[in-house]
Formats: C-alpha cells, structure tokens, sequence
C-alpha cells in the first residue's frame, strides 16, 4: 500500500485509504481529498458559500457528474485535463477527468458555487452545455463563464433567464464565447442587444422558440454573426425579417423554419443590399403561396443553398413537379432541401419547365420561361408511351365460311373464349378446338389447346385471327 504524501496528513479524515495500484478508485479518493483540501486551506471560500442562493450549484453537479465513478478516468490525447497549479501548497494539481466538452443538461443547477474553484476546474473547457437547468439569475451565469477564459459554445436553452435583465457587466464576461444558444429561454430583444454589444466574435446565435413576433433592431450592428437560427418563433411579417438583414450585414446562413412568413415584400436592390453576403436560407413550413416569393430569392447575389419543404405553394404539385419547378426558377442554387444540384439535374429541370409552361396562356407564362427557351429553343412536347398491357383486342373469328369480327378480353382464359363462342359458332366447349394466327407470323396457326392459358400471353393484337374448327369424333 502506497500512500498519497500530500494527502497522508488528512486520510485520518477520511475513512479510507489511497491505493496508486488501482487508478480509477485512486483518482476517486484523490478528487474527494482535493475538494476536502481545498475547504480546509480556504475556510473563507466555505464562508462565503453560506451566501449562495438555494439549489445545486454548478461545482456540485459537475463533481458529481465527472467523478470517476460515473466518468472513467481514460487514457489518451484530450481524455483527462491536468488543472493547473493553484498557489504554493494547494493539493489540486492533479490530473482529473474533466473533458474539454462539459454536458450539464438538466441537472437542476441554480448557481454557480465557489468560482475559485469553478477556474482551477475548467480552464481547459470550451464547450459547456447547461440547457434545461433552473438558472434565473444571469449574475449566476456570469460568476459561471467568467472562470471559464477559453469558453467558445455556451448552451443556455430552456432556463428561465427572463426573470431578470442582464446588465452589461454580466455580459461582457461572455466576450469570448462564439457560439450561443437561447433557444426556449424567452430571451427579450433588450437582452440580446445587450450580448451582441459585448461578444465582438459571436459567429453563431440560437434564438428559437422564443415566442417573437417583432424584431427589435439593435443599435449597432454584429459584423461578426454568421449563422442565426431563429425557427418557431411567429414571424409572419417580412418587415419584421429585413431587421435581421440591418443588424447581421455578414449573415451567411438564415434559418427561419416554422415561422409562418407568408410573402417576401422588398424589391430586388433592396434584397441585395439587406442580404449580400447570404448563402443559405431555410424557409421550410412557412407560409410562402406564390411563385413570385420564390423568383425574390433569386435577389440574393450569393445565396447557394435553399430549404423549402412544406410550404403552401407546392403542396398541389407532386414530388417530381415541386423540385424540377424550383430548380428550373433558382438557377444559383447548388443545393436544395439538402440535396445537391447536379448539372444533369439542372439541365432536365429547366427542359421540363419549358415543357410545364408550354401550353399556358401567355399572361401565364413567367419570365423564367422566356430565359430557358432563349437558352435551349422551343421544345417539341415529349411522346406519351402507355406501356400498360393491351385489355381487349379486335380479331376475325373464322369458322367453316363463315367470318366474324368481334372484340375479345386479353384477361380471359381460352376455357373463357370457348364459352363465349359457343353461340357464334353453335359448337360445345368440348367440341371446339380453337387456332391463333398471328398475322405477322411465319409458322402458320398455333392451337390454343390449354384452356388456363390466358390470352394475352398469345400476343395478340388487334387483326390477327382465331379459326374455330369442330373436333373430330
């Protein structure tokens, strides 16, 4: 048994021994005696936890969730972290199994617990996850990400975050932090202003399911925001969608599913100007009804991708009809709903939008028509092949000197033709034998003598002849 020096003074407190021979449950005992430690050579951080508002803290969670009893200690590059020293004595020094990737969803959490050691803890963590928790306090989000200097994603989703205002100072301890999710956080505009103003490097900003139904410019722009996702919201209004385009100038991805914008009112300068660096738009379930919307995307001078399954306009189209039209109006586009736009695709797509439109009155016919004629001619309407099976042909029926023209069901067996026969030629079934001739055929008539054979599998067409003889007693 070996024992841990720097711990030896303290195991008497303890009730258990450290064993280096087994890591897992040495770096069990090794975390406990840390915290134990720690409480011991800073009383007063213990003092002041008396302070803290009710409920689990952030430390107490993240303890409990990363011990190495519910997360194995696993070797390797980027499996452990190695908090840095803290001054001259301290105990917590040793590597720990924290991931840089922190995930503390739905874990009750109300605050953030001691800060000293939330930063000897996370130095090294840039991703922290907290959506679904219970924090109301933005304060306790700050002492929270203050001590977490390299933070890139934060995720604060569905914590009651509107029972208080975020001040500036709080905020700018986010600074570093370039991606944000909001999502179901009911986040007012005034709060996100104040974010905006104090992170200069948000790429990224989630604000989903917030309950918006107007926008609320900020007073300076985000150069930096690239990608803002803002679906299941209500925003029906285009006016209300431009003042994304003034706030976010460098906006490259627009994700607006689920908002129920019913038309795109802004003339073509106007969108370019708004939009100019937009790439990607998703408009999935909104309420766009008219193709006139859709040729308006055509505005954005660099928009590559569109997502525009669900809407209004194309429900009375078929599958076939609602991709080739849309690919046919949007002739920038390399991906749509998710797919990429081959040029085999685009060329077939605009040569069935010629064919679409071809018979429409020409206050009908859009100007996207007039494009693709210009580009592949007038086309000549694609043949129409009906390759279902033949029902019923029309053939000579011979018998004796006599001939009769009559119209026979393929479907039937020659069992079933007999019957039908019998009062044309005045012969019982089984006094009938029956010949096929096919009219381009060099071998002469062919006996039909298996009488569950159908008669479409003989080929028949329509002139070709069946000779009826009687069969000889």
């Amino acid at each position: 048994m070996i024992w841990s020096s720097e711990i030896k003074p303290l195991t008497h407190l303890l009730a258990f021994p450290v064993f280096s021979s087994t890591p897992i449950r040495s770096d069990y005992y090794l975390l406990t005696a840390h915290m134990l430690c720690f409480s011991l050579f800073y009383p007063e951080v213990q003092e002041g936890s008396m302070d803290q508002p009710s409920g689990r803290s952030f430390m107490q969670v993240l303890c409990e969730k990363y011990s190495p009893e519910n997360f194995p200690y696993r070797r390797g590059p980027g499996m452990g972290v190695h908090v840095p020293a803290t001054p001259q004595g301290s105990p917590m020094k040793d590597r720990l199994n924290l991931p840089s990737v922190l995930v503390l969803n739905s874990c009750g959490i109300t605050c953030a617990g001691d800060e000293n050691e939330i930063a000897a803890f996370c130095a090294h963590v840039f991703e922290l996850d907290l959506s679904d928790n219970k924090l109301e306090d933005w304060h306790e989000v700050s002492k929270i990400v203050s001590n977490v200097p390299h933070l890139e994603f934060l995720n604060l989703s569905s914590n009651p975050l509107s029972l208080s205002v975020l001040e500036r100072s709080c905020a700018g301890s986010f600074a570093g932090v370039r991606k944000l999710v909001l999502n179901n956080s009911k986040a007012s505009w005034e709060t996100v202003h104040t974010i905006l103003q104090e992170l200069p490097d948000l790429e990224e900003l989630f604000l989903c399911l917030n309950d918006y139904e107007t926008v609320s410019c900020s007073p300076v722009c985000c150069q930096s925001l690239k990608l803002l996702h803002i679906t299941d919201n209500n925003l029906q209004d285009w006016t209300e969608i431009r003042k994304l385009g003034i706030m976010f100038p460098s906006l490259d991805t627009l994700i607006l599913a689920n908002n129920n914008l019913t038309t795109i009112e802004e003339s073509e300068d106007s969108l370019a100007r708004l939009f100019p660096n937009l790439r990607s738009i998703n408009l999935h379930k909104s309420g766009l009804h008219c193709w006139e919307d859709i040729d308006k995307l055509n505005s954005f001078p660099k928009l590559e991708e569109v997502k525009l399954l669900g809407i209004p306009l194309l429900q009375s189209y078929t599958t076939e009809e609602r991709r080739k039209l849309l690919i046919a109006r949007l002739p920038c586009i390399t991906k749509l709903n998710g797919s990429i736009v081959a040029d085999g695709e685009r060329e077939d797509s605009e040569r069935f939008f010629i064919r679409y439109y071809m018979e429409f009155p020409e206050e009908e016919v859009p100007f996207r028509y007039h494009e693709l004629v210009t580009k592949y001619g007038k086309l000549e309407p694609l043949a129409v092949v009906d390759l279902r099976p033949q029902s019923s042909a029309k053939v000579e029926v011979h018998f004796q000197d006599k001939v009769e023209e009559m119209s026979i069901r393929l479907d039937q067996t020659v069992a079933e033709l007999k019957k039908h026969l019998k009062t044309v030629v005045q012969l019982s079934t089984s006094n009938m034998l029956l010949f096929y001739l096919d009219q381009e055929a060099p071998f002469g008539p062919e006996e039909m003598k298996y009488s569950s054979r159908a008669l479409h599998s003989y080929g028949i067409r329509d002139g070709d002849k069946i000779y009826v003889e009687a069969r000889m007693k």
